[in-house]
């Protein structure tokens, strides 16, 4: 199983049963070092996933009292590539450790 992080468009119900056919289960975390911006979303099947032209985005600022809350998500390897599939190219995918200790994958800025 891979562990993912969710802090956006992800953790409604409506995208993951679009994106991976079921509904994800997982547990609150904090990712610190981090704030949350914004990315317009210009991706017309990503838009009618979400609902959402502008989606959150994480933006590593490395101060510790920064810190964004969501969902870790447990799901498969295939799931993993879907999710990648869903992400636009303003996204880039890495592990990071949170607050509990887990280490999961997050979509942070990839123009950091």
């Amino acid at each position: 199983m891979q562990k993912l992080f969710s802090y956006g468009t992800l953790q409604q119900e409506n995208v993951q049963l679009a994106t991976f056919g079921r509904k994800l289960t997982g547990q609150a975390d904090c990712l610190l070092g981090y704030r949350l911006g914004e990315v317009e979303i210009l991706d017309a099947d990503v838009i009618a996933k979400s609902g959402k032209i502008f989606h959150p985005m994480l933006i590593k600022t490395e101060q510790p009292s920064d810190q964004v809350h969501g969902i870790i998500f447990d799901i498969t390897d295939d799931e993993l590539a879907q999710a990648d599939a869903y992400e636009v190219d303003a996204y880039v995918r890495v592990a990071a450790t949170f607050q509990s200790g887990q280490v999961a994958w997050i979509y942070a800025d990839a123009n950091a």
